[in-house]
């Protein structure tokens, strides 16, 4: 049993030093050893558009970045004289501002360009905001629509088509909404974009009119497409992982997380058609989402648009509209950050791309509990020491069972240490001594772990509960914590770590292997090291744990070491 606990405290030793090693050099700018291969360049100049039709894949008719307006191979653009160069549509850029975000509008394809979160600062730099949408260097991140099919007249208005804006309020003076009305005709077709900013909301609701100038019917689709680059979140490392990807939800198979490697090798699984349901580009505490209008049927899809360039959308089909009618269709788009609460009253699942991992059934519950006290306290930073309080309490009967037997064990190790040194040549006679001495004593060897990994599971969603949620973050605490998702930067909670678990250790029986002991006092520094690259707010949750957890030990091995005297 001593081998395999050497054993053990080996293989966490090493690694602890792999995972320092590795985090030293993700801090100085160098490669993960978790991630070998560089994140490739988007494409500056992406593959022409399949927009002649929608036969393949759902996705086949939605035009790629980049592509020209029409992208049909060897076409003029229109209104271009043959032999001569078209003249490029002036383009407009319409910035829309409510009180939550500010939106930046091309009415070259009547797409929001740049969304920034007004009530978000900026992760890394506090002097700005955080951005959603944006096209900067190598990232690409976009929320398209258009139109898919084709007249004799050409393709019909897409995300590359010049839209004209219409003039109108682009601030809410007063007001509770602001639209941006954008039309473009193209192919014998109009469409007119309406969108739509409320006051205090992150939902823009998004709405298409078609209207039919041709003499012979047509049958429009619709398209919604999030574009995301597949390059690593900035910031994310070992310690403090994060999703960024495309996730859906539909009513037959729920929810469903996809990553950008599995859509480049053409092995991202999902729904391809549904009635219902939304996609999104899903990342560290925020979120894009298109949500289509219900009970309409859809075909969903995910592609690669170029290299290192990846697409999830929605192709709704609009029906047959005669000449000279109009169909109408509405749908909204969400971006903002990943507040549960929100999120369950915009349209069913949207809240299941907070991440809780594999213990969001956990998780979960322990989230309603810590927004609970929050509302009580009003600070963050001491809803996480009450509620660390009040998990230690409800564990304390379990926890109790283990101190007692770590007391006892603390009054036999001079027994111990005797049949080592007895029987220190014959390990065989040695292990059968130390169990005798256990049954003699009424010791249970696996008493001080086995609470442990019955609360392991609570820890873990707790773990989780407070990596994802972004009501903390940029929550401050006292002093010097601004910011519980960030870390330590004077490393106060980590050094009070390291000393609330070297007292541990001296609470604790010593093991009689003086290895083992040398590499239990070793353990509380190399924690410490680690958990200065841990956001703050679980260092503070580790920080309390331990010091609940030396009152709770201090009083039982002292009244059961007294005892068995």
């Amino acid at each position: 049993m001593e081998i395999n606990k050497r054993t053990i405290l080996w293989i966490v030793f090493a690694v602890s030093l792999v995972v320092l090693w590795n985090n030293w050099m993700v801090s100085n700018g160098k490669q993960s050893m978790f991630s070998p291969t560089p994140p490739a360049k988007v494409a500056q100049a992406p593959a022409a558009a399949n927009a002649t039709g929608t036969t393949g894949s759902p996705a086949a008719g939605v035009p790629a970045a980049g592509a020209q307006p029409g992208a049909v191979p060897g076409a003029a653009a229109p209104g271009a004289v043959p032999g001569q160069p078209a003249a490029p549509a002036p383009a407009e850029r319409i910035t829309v501002t409510t009180d939550v975000i500010k939106a930046e509008i091309d009415t070259q394809g009547g797409v929001i360009r740049r969304l920034e979160l007004l009530k978000f600062p900026d992760h890394f730099d506090k002097t700005k905001n955080q951005v959603l949408f944006n096209v900067t260097g190598n990232n690409v991140y976009l929320g398209q629509t258009g139109l898919i099919g084709s007249t004799p007249a050409g393709v019909l208005p897409n995300h590359n088509t010049p839209f004209v804006a219409r003039p109108g309020l682009r601030t809410l003076d007063g007001g509770n909404a602001v639209q941006v009305v954008l039309d473009a005709e193209q192919g014998g077709v109009k469409l007119t974009k309406t969108l739509t900013f409320k006051r205090g909301e992150y939902v823009v609701d998004v709405r298409h009119d078609v209207t039919n100038l041709t003499a012979a019917p047509v049958q429009p689709s619709l398209y919604l497409q999030l574009q995301h680059d597949g390059n690593k979140p900035e910031g994310s490392s070992w310690f403090t992982p994060s999703f960024t990807g495309p996730t859906l939800w539909t009513p037959e198979e729920k929810y469903k997380k996809l990553s950008f490697e599995n859509i480049e090798k053409g092995k991202a699984e999902h729904a391809t058609k549904a009635n219902g349901g939304w996609v999104a580009i899903s990342q560290h505490f925020f979120v894009s989402a298109f949500i289509p209008a219900e009970n309409a049927p859809r075909d969903i899809f995910t592609k690669k648009l170029a290299t290192n360039l990846y697409a999830i959308g929605t192709v709704q089909p609009l029906g047959t509209v005669a000449p000279g009618a109009t169909v109408s269709n509405t749908a909204r788009l969400y971006s903002g950050p990943q507040d549960e609460k929100t999120l369950e009253k915009i349209t069913p699942g949207l809240e299941l791309v907070k991440d809780y991992g594999m213990f969001a059934i956990i998780a979960k519950p322990l989230f309603w509990i810590i927004d609970q006290i929050h509302q009580l306290l009003g600070n963050w930073g001491w809803t996480i020491i009450a509620f660390t309080i009040l998990i230690k309490l409800a564990f304390f009967p379990l926890s109790a069972a283990g101190y007692r037997s770590m007391a006892k064990m603390r009054v036999v190790t001079p027994k111990m240490q005797a049949i080592r040194e007895r029987y220190k040549a014959d390990p065989v006679k040695m292990q059968q001594a130390t169990m005798e001495l256990y049954k003699a004593e009424k010791i249970n060897p696996l008493g001080g772990c086995l609470p442990i990994l019955v609360q392991m599971p609570v820890f873990l969603a707790l773990y989780y509960v407070l990596q994802a949620s972004v009501e903390m973050r940029g929550a401050p605490w006292i002093g010097w914590i601004t910011d519980l998702t960030q870390p330590d930067r004077f490393f106060i909670l980590p050094i009070l770590y390291a000393i609330s678990m070297f007292i541990t250790a001296k609470l604790n029986p010593q093991p009689a292997d003086p290895m083992q002991a040398k590499m239990m006092m070793f353990m509380p520094l190399a924690f410490s090291v680690m958990f200065i690259f841990f956001p703050s707010g679980l260092v503070l949750y580790w920080v309390v744990n331990n010091l609940v957890s030396i009152a709770q030990q201090w009083v039982i091995t002292k009244k059961y070491g007294t005892a068995t005297k």
